[in-house]
């Protein structure tokens, strides 16, 4: 049995955490227990490159919540708290599991604790969030994250060489108000939370893009957090070498130029650059890339060896 521990926003058992992180194989007769614990917590977070701050619903204190990471037929024994300086009841609805809405999703009231355990029997990529009503508010407040659970068969994808995971949302600029959510009246798009946090082209406050080396294979990890808009996934100026419909690798697709994902979907991209140069990933709905929906992909020889890998795949 591991442990889980938070590294950087990675989540994993402690054993796992190193194996996995460093593409090993790990065989079902190795399967684990790993135990994750998140904490609901209503507290203040960045919503812009400039500093400003916006009251947010987050698991662990941030937005997204923490990367869930385990290996198909690990045992994943799962514990949420809700927060007793907490007002509201929050829960957790996890995609990757077979489960019981009525006990397992229930919500629990500031001060609560609840667990229960699930296998993930597919590998892949999968949506968590926060299933209390009105969930529209609870997932666009930021209560939401991913699951990464890795196939047992080391081969059964082509060896990633950097790894990022982006989240797209919608903001709302008044995270109190419902009627706007449901009449879909947002006013800004993201990836991980903050608009144009990896585009400095389109932000002159940011100071932050994803980086690679030409020929190296980018996989990213995408999850459509919604909580309305489809997203029409695509590398400007590149090609998706392969699309794993819900990470899973026996859902593959090639040379693809956009992928749809729909809200509460998500999916895995790989990108390969021949050379030198900048990748624009984008929802090609122009309204969510120009609100925010952009992301820079820096293809060079000098790329910062760290990013990319071990625990730098969600970028703050």
């Amino acid at each position: 049995m591991t442990t889980a521990r938070l590294r950087n926003g990675v989540i994993a058992g402690s054993v796992a955490a190193v194996m996995v992180l460093a593409g090993a194989a790990i065989t079902a007769a190795q399967a684990k227990t790993v135990k994750i614990e998140l904490v609901a917590k209503e507290v203040t977070v960045p919503l812009d490159n400039q500093g400003n701050t916006v009251a947010a619903w987050t698991f662990n204190g941030q937005v997204p919540g923490p990367i869930i990471r385990a290996t198909e037929g690990d045992t994943i024994e799962f514990t949420l708290k809700n927060d007793a300086t907490n007002k509201k009841s929050h829960s957790i609805d996890m995609h990757s599991a077979r489960s019981d809405v009525l006990t397992d999703f229930a919500s629990i009231k500031p001060g609560e604790t609840k667990t229960f355990s699930y296998v993930p029997e597919h590998p892949g990529v999968f949506f968590y969030h926060c299933g209390s009503d009105p969930m529209i508010q609870h997932i666009a407040r930021g209560m939401f994250g991913v699951v990464i659970i890795d196939p047992k068969d080391p081969n059964a994808m082509p060896k990633a060489d950097r790894e990022y995971v982006l989240i797209e949302h919608q903001i709302f600029e008044n995270p109190e108000d419902v009627d706007a959510m449901m009449a879909n009246k947002w006013k800004r798009n993201a990836f991980n939370a903050v608009p144009f946090q990896y585009d400095p082209v389109h932000d002159e406050h940011a100071t932050q893009t994803l980086e690679a080396k030409p020929g190296e294979r980018v996989r990213i990890y995408m999850v459509n957090a919604g909580p309305n808009e489809f997203s029409g996934f695509h590398p400007i100026a590149g090609i998706w070498d392969r699309i794993y419909p819900s990470g899973n690798p026996k859902n593959v697709m090639v040379g693809m130029q956009n992928y749809t994902l729909a809200p509460g979907d998500a999916a895995t991209f790989d990108l390969i650059s021949p050379k030198e140069g900048a990748y624009a990933l984008v929802n090609h709905s122009m309204r969510a890339a120009l609100t925010g929906g952009i992301a820079i992909l820096m293809i060079s020889d000098k790329a910062d060896p760290s990013m990319g890998r071990g625990d730098k795949i969600l970028v703050r």
